[in-house]
């Protein structure tokens, strides 16, 4: 039976209205998130199977549209309303509104930005662009997917830190596998960067590997 023809009381957007966002599951809130079911099935029964399927909430928060997108039930439109709900979600816990953010080590810079990555599915490198005082002015996503030279090359590393007129940068990057030991390839491409940097009279105060509730810090062993 469609959500519609349910009784109102146990409708999943009336039962938000009327007694909160924490009185309903997970599948429930996923389902007001998908807006309808499809052919045979509710928003509901949708829900709960794209929750069985990936075995959590986080799991589903952590894929990918496309990948999404083709499970039965949910298509291109729903899969970017759910990722972009999750997306949502990362940059709320990563920033608190009116707060200036200061990255004055790592431990700061994992809490700022290990909500944003920790649970992905694959690589991504951001670079922070810092003030004169290590207050965050903001941060650029570089490149997605494995980490090599041929995907970081220097021009996009500095581009957006010497239109920003950044006093300052750190790297980050995560490791989907959730251990963050850095590998050849981060080390190798860390000092490239450095000596780039250099070049460009810019200093890169650490590079940070993130992993499943943990953190290496380049600039801590001595690479940076």
């Amino acid at each position: 039976m469609a959500i519609d023809r349910w009784p109102e009381a146990e409708r999943p957007r009336e039962r938000l209205y009327w007694n909160g966002p924490a009185a309903l599951a997970d599948a429930e809130l996923l389902a007001i998130q998908l807006g309808s079911g499809t052919r045979g099935k509710s928003a509901i029964e949708v829900a709960r199977e794209v929750l069985a399927a990936y075995g959590s909430l986080a799991e589903v928060a952590a894929r990918e549209v496309v990948e999404l997108a083709q499970h039965a039930g949910l298509g291109p439109a729903k899969a970017a309303r759910l990722v972009a709900t999750f997306e949502l979600t990362r940059r709320l816990r990563a920033r608190t509104p009116g707060v200036r953010v200061v990255l004055s080590g790592p431990a700061e810079v994992y809490a700022a930005f290990a909500p944003l990555m920790e649970n992905l599915k694959r690589e991504v490198f951001r670079i922070a662009l810092l003030d004169a005082q290590n207050g965050l002015l903001r941060d650029r996503v570089i490149s997605e997917g494995t980490l090599s030279a041929s995907l970081v090359h220097p021009r996009e590393v500095f581009k957006p830190a010497i239109l920003e007129s950044a006093a300052s940068v750190i790297l980050i990057h995560n490791h989907p596998s959730g251990d963050p030991t850095p590998s050849r390839e981060d080390v190798r491409l860390t000092r490239q960067l450095v000596e780039c940097a250099r070049l460009l009279d810019l200093r890169i105060h650490d590079h940070l590997v993130i992993g499943h509730g943990r953190f290496v810090s380049l600039a801590e062993r001595g690479v940076v």
